[in-house]
């Protein structure tokens, strides 16, 4: 049996633009993406707390130390700046290997900082 589960998660990130004239995707700071094993082209799902909207998007890898968190193309209406996510993607593996897996959660600070 496969089974999907949490792999990766930024927890609370602010949102620091929404760029709707961008083909699409979430810009991230790639300090934060490397401290949450996130890679540039991975399936994410954001989840902004301040409106409710749940988005699926992909990573672009934005500038390390820059505190990015961006919304690009359509998904830009689902935020403005300011607006606290919540950055989440999952892993398929089996059962057993679920049960001793361990997410990468990343818990950034002001300005989207480690």
């Amino acid at each position: 049996m496969q089974i999907d589960i949490l792999k990766s998660k930024i927890h609370r990130a602010v949102l620091t633009e929404a760029n709707l004239n961008y083909v699409g995707s979430l810009t991230i700071d790639e300090d934060l993406m490397h401290a949450a094993n996130l890679i540039e082209h991975e399936k994410i799902q954001v989840v902004n707390v301040n409106n409710g909207e749940r988005l699926e998007t992909y990573v672009i890898k934005g500038k390390a130390g820059s505190g990015t968190v961006c919304l690009n193309g359509p998904a830009a209406r689902k935020g403005a700046v300011g607006d606290i996510v919540i950055i989440i993607s999952y892993a398929t593996m089996g059962f057993e290997e679920a049960k001793n897996f361990k997410p990468s959660i990343v818990f950034p600070k002001d300005g989207n900082k480690l």
